[in-house]
């Protein structure tokens, strides 16, 4: 089928609307203009029913094909910016200071909307397509949010699909595996109590900067002697703080805070349960006290390996046997719609970006010209699906 002609015909649309979505950006429960946009958008195309309010500022729109059916198919993208001031320069740069579209999913929705727009006015297929917009994907919850809001019980799906943009492979190459794709991932804060004093006299002291620095390099040893080689584990502290702002004072507490990252549920409960003894039998070794708290933010991402075999034949009939890669090495970063896809068969799918900078960097900008190729690629779901 390949990329469908009246999609790439509207690419121009599409991107003012993308655009208008990063000049306002929201936070992740804060996507106000995103989901009116959808709303508005939706309602313009046609849409048999629109449920907003899903999960916080969730939206899903509901399209019935022109042949009864029992099945459907959701199609699902995220809505959220990310605290970050926007060094892009360009003319349609954020005007929220301190938020910016720097993921790319002002894009994802986009293409959303562009594929609701087509299949709105090409309705031959068997069934229902669930356009699930979703709220709050960086680390706050969005999908656990809708699901327990009951969306999938509301919006039964028979399979779900979604994309992430990936700047830097080639543009419209299309990438993905059955089976392990992105990490689950547990943040964690570390609270040690120590005893401060003046730093002449540090035998009156229980160093709480000399506490976190063991407990930092230690924790290291969890990956290197605690986990099965053949498994995958990273634990990175990316915020360390003890300290008074002076020179001459032992400070009295630290904090520590970072996240684990693993491909099994059970790899990360073992690594958590590693990391609270370290912390514990470090402070205490050095007569201090610790507070360890864990958060699951992301359980790791498993695509259906039914769905993918879906997904590469409709990536493939989109932009050509070359230019997809159906068993590409999982990474480790997350990504919450592995909550969706725990609870029905689906897949994830990255798509090339070309040129560009990295997600979550403030130079960050997304490809407009993706959208056809996406949109084109969801609409042949859509055939494969509900034929």
């Amino acid at each position: 089928m390949g990329v469908i002609e009246d999609i790439v015909a509207k690419q121009g649309t599409f991107a003012e609307w993308r655009q208008a979505m990063h000049e306002n950006p929201g936070l992740g429960f804060q996507e106000t203009f995103a989901a009116e946009m959808v709303e508005a958008k939706l309602k313009e195309f046609g849409m048999d029913e629109i449920h907003t309010g899903i999960g916080g500022t969730g939206i899903v729109g509901v399209l019935h094909g022109k042949r009864p059916s029992n099945r459907s198919i959701g199609l699902r993208a995220d809505m959220d910016a990310l605290p970050i001031e926007e060094e892009t320069g360009k003319p349609y740069s954020s005007k929220v200071p301190g938020v910016m579209h720097a993921c790319g999913h002002d894009g994802h929705t986009a293409t959303l909307l562009a594929t609701a727009w087509h299949l709105s006015r090409n309705r031959d297929f068997a069934g229902k397509v669930h356009f699930i917009f979703q709220p709050a994907e960086e680390g706050l919850g969005g999908a656990l949010a809708m699901l327990k809001d009951g969306l999938l019980d509301r919006f039964p799906c028979d399979r779900i699909y979604a994309y992430h943009n990936i700047p830097g492979w080639e543009t419209g190459s299309m990438f993905t595996r059955p089976g392990r794709l992105m990490a689950g991932s547990i943040f964690f804060t570390i609270r040690v109590q120590g005893r401060g004093g003046h730093a002449a006299m540090p035998q009156s002291t229980v160093d709480a900067t000399q506490i976190a620095a063991n407990i930092v390099t230690t924790a290291q040893s969890i990956v290197a002697r605690n986990i099965d080689p053949t498994e995958t584990g990273i634990v990175s502290f990316t915020d360390v703080y003890a300290g008074t702002n002076s020179f001459n004072v032992i400070p009295d507490k630290a904090t520590l805070k970072g996240c684990l990252r693993f491909f099994d549920k059970q790899i990360g409960t073992q690594m958590a349960e590693r990391l609270e003894a370290v912390a514990k039998g470090v402070t205490e070794t050095y007569g201090g006290s610790v507070e360890v708290e864990f958060e699951e933010i992301f359980v790791p991402l498993v695509n259906d390996p039914e769905a993918t075999a879906v997904a590469v034949a409709a990536a493939i009939e989109t932009v050509g046997a070359d230019k997809v890669d159906g068993n590409i090495r999982p990474i480790t970063g997350s990504e919450d719609f592995a909550y969706m896809i725990g609870d029905l068969p689906g897949n994830y799918i990255w798509v090339g970006a070309g040129p560009g900078a990295m997600p979550h960097n403030p130079g960050f900008d997304f490809n407009d010209e993706i959208m056809p190729v996406v949109a084109s690629y969801f609409c042949n779901l859509v055939q494969k699906e509900l034929a």
